[in-house]
């Protein structure tokens, strides 16, 4: 990765990075014969969808924006589940959605007739909740006490499934295959019964399959147990987003200025809060190349954003040598959960979007953003 090839601030998605994932996914799917879908909540870089549908199933979609630009670009199984739905986006989803999850008895009675009806078949599912918590962030945990994600087992109405040929669990984030075995349990022993009933399961997402140390030879035993346990299913579906971009994009940017106040604070082009918005939700503190911990090193920064927000802070981060206006640094694995999250507070502009292709060692800018696009979003 060579910084000064591109405009900073600048996304870099590397096209090599991208296929070693889809591989190990596509294989995944070989040796058990489930389907994997790219969430699009996580990462929806249609210019790479061309690559990304030579070994995935299909996409999953949480909006209808999600699942015109699923229709429009990859071109596969589309899977809609979302918290409820409109009546006026329904006939719209009609037309271009393969299967639609829904996460209340509720919403299924609202929509199933116009579903029905509709002029193509379109597969129905259930969102269910096992109360059975992995994630230990509160804010990404749908088990979490309260929350509105999934039919918890004391509200599933398992004489009401007329119509449903699935169901739906997403209770995972960033988490090894050992998540997947212990919340299947759960699953199973609040709903194993209905599962016998049903044509398919989705296992949701937050399946780190990609990551180094993910047990992917558990994640395939685990498909493949659940597969002779229900013999009556079709089809298995996980629908992974950060799995598939993990590990394969970068956020360059430039140091602006340096300011002194109780320590040395470096300025730059790019936004925790505009461009990368995990590292105040989360949070977590990026991996940038070269540099260290604080002290680790011998100069060490605070390096923040160019907003009028006080909190707008990347982190502290010490390297080797001091940092002088014009420097550019590498933020790491910054292909997921930034663009589609990404904001013009402040009026910022929103980092290029570049693809680098390391077989022919070229850098391709696919979209340079203005001031149209800051002004277009407002009235």
């Amino acid at each position: 990765m060579d910084p000064a090839r591109v405009q900073t601030p600048c996304y870099v998605i590397d096209l090599g990075r991208l296929k070693k994932n889809l591989v190990l996914l596509g294989q995944v799917q070989q040796e058990t014969g489930c389907r994997i879908l790219l969430a699009l909540k996580g990462f929806a870089a249609w210019s790479t969808f061309d690559l990304c549908r030579q070994y995935l199933s299909g996409a999953a979609a949480s909006s209808l924006h999600e699942a015109k630009l699923a229709a429009e670009y990859f071109r596969k199984e589309v899977h809609l589940c979302a918290p409820a739905y409109r009546d006026d986006e329904m006939p719209e989803y009609l037309r271009i959605v393969d299967h639609i999850v829904f996460n209340s008895h509720t919403q299924w009675n609202r929509f199933r007739n116009s579903i029905q009806q509709a002029p193509r078949p379109i597969a129905c599912g259930l969102r269910v909740n096992p109360m059975h918590s992995e994630v230990k962030t509160r804010i990404y945990d749908p088990c979490a006490p309260g929350s509105r994600l999934g039919i918890p087992p004391e509200q599933f109405r398992s004489e009401e499934l007329d119509g449903i040929s699935g169901l739906h669990f997403h209770t995972l984030c960033e988490l090894n295959a050992d998540s997947l075995v212990r919340t299947l349990a759960a699953v199973e022993k609040h709903f194993g019964t209905v599962i016998r009933r049903m044509k398919w399961m989705n296992f949701g997402g937050g399946h780190h399959i990609t990551r180094p140390d993910y047990d992917v030879d558990l994640l395939c035993r685990t498909i493949r147990d659940f597969w002779q346990r229900y013999p009556n299913l079709e089809a298995i579906y996980l629908e992974p987003g950060e799995a598939i971009a993990l590990h394969t994009g970068f956020l360059i940017a430039s140091v602006l200025d340096i300011v002194h106040n109780q320590m040395d604070i470096a300025i730059l082009d790019t936004s925790a809060s505009a461009h990368m918005p995990d590292v105040l939700e989360m949070p977590y503190r990026p991996v940038i190349t070269g540099a260290g911990l604080p002290g680790e090193k011998t100069y060490t920064y605070r390096l923040a954003g160019p907003t009028c927000l006080a909190g707008d802070v990347i982190g502290d981060y010490s390297f080797d040598r001091p940092l002088q206006v014009g420097d550019r640094l590498i933020f790491h694995d910054m292909a997921h959960y930034t663009m589609v999250k990404n904001t013009m507070f402040n009026g910022i502009n929103l980092p290029d979007i570049v693809l680098y292709d390391p077989q022919q060692d070229r850098y391709i800018l696919q979209r340079r953003f203005t001031y149209e696009d800051f002004k277009s979003r407002l009235s």
